[in-house]
């Protein structure tokens, strides 16, 4: 990886089934800066590379720190956090890359949370606060006790009404994302992080505002990747040409001709493995492309999306 290596400091436990991870860079320089809703790759055992939001104030440049959610099905990131890193221990990393960006300059930001995904609005609430802006925040869990970082929000929340906090346990009503959408004052900027329902139903109420107010992170695929196969795949550079069977990913094909490919998430979210398609109709599989930019068939993302055409041409 091109970013800092890292050294754990501490682990603390934030809520049932979440842990943060406290990182200092191993050289004790600086740690490259970041903005708000930024996250980092770190590079995991076996090959498998995370992506995690930075949760800290973006001011600082002594540490990163991270929350992972011990996943009930968990391909391996989830489980590994939870089970084996000690303080000491040494990260590879990317730097800080953003693509869930906070607006600062709208007069109301809007953040819609579900479970682990409060992570990004950590550091949005406090750029906020440092810029003197309003914000409000709805923050969906199944249980108080699986609620992460209540105390720090509180802090944060100077006028003492902006967090509103949904407890499905405990009878609350779960977030009603169509009046929160229909209530936003004018110009106020809406962000949503959580579940696929969550983000569905945000997506849904968010339908006739300007794109440009509408934001939204996933942390899990929206839609199954394309296993399909019966397609050829020929590698502009390297001249090869592949067949992906049925049953099989791009991805999976790829990798294993021993093509060295980019990939981090491998459901499509992250952007990592975006390549330039020079011939062919991929099956776009990813939440990570726009609308527009998928109608164009230029990119594709190989770790889920495969093939519409017979034959694909990839820049690789």
């Amino acid at each position: 990886m091109s970013g800092p290596q890292l050294l754990l400091r501490q682990l603390r436990r934030e809520a049932e089934g979440i842990v943060s991870y406290e990182f200092v860079s191993a050289g004790g320089a600086p740690l490259p800066a970041f903005t708000a809703g930024a996250h980092i790759d770190l590079q995991l055992p076996g090959g498998l590379q995370r992506s995690y939001s930075l949760v800290n104030d973006p001011s600082e440049r002594h540490r990163y720190v991270i929350a992972v959610d011990r996943a009930a099905e968990s391909r391996g990131g989830s489980a590994w956090m939870h089970s084996t890193p000690r303080p000491g221990d040494g990260f590879a990393s990317s730097v800080p890359v953003n693509d869930f960006p906070l607006y600062e300059d709208a007069p109301l930001s809007i953040f819609i949370a579900g479970g682990i995904g409060i992570t990004p609005f950590m550091a949005m609430a406090a750029r906020l606060n440092t810029l003197g802006r309003a914000w409000r925040l709805h923050y969906a869990v199944r249980s108080r006790q699986r609620a992460a970082y209540l105390q720090e929000l509180n802090a944060l929340d100077r006028s003492g009404t902006a967090v509103n906090l949904h407890c499905t346990s405990e009878n609350m009503a779960r977030p009603d994302i169509a009046a929160i959408v229909r209530e936003a004052p004018a110009g106020s900027h809406l962000y949503c992080c959580g579940p696929n329902g969550m983000l569905d139903a945000f997506t849904s109420a968010c339908s006739g505002l300007p794109s440009q107010r509408v934001h939204l992170e996933r942390f899990s695929a929206s839609q199954e990747a394309a296993t399909d196969g019966g397609y050829e795949v020929r590698l502009a550079r390297s001249g090869k040409t592949l067949n992906v069977e049925a049953g099989r990913t791009l991805l999976d094909t790829l990798l294993d001709a021993g093509v060295t490919v980019q990939y981090s998430c491998s459901q499509g979210i992250c952007g990592t493995c975006c390549t330039p398609v020079l011939e062919g109709t991929p099956d776009h599989r990813d939440d990570y492309l726009t609308h527009e930019e998928k109608a164009a068939n230029q990119a594709m993302m190989v770790c889920c999306s495969g093939s519409l055409s017979a034959r694909l041409v990839l820049d690789i």
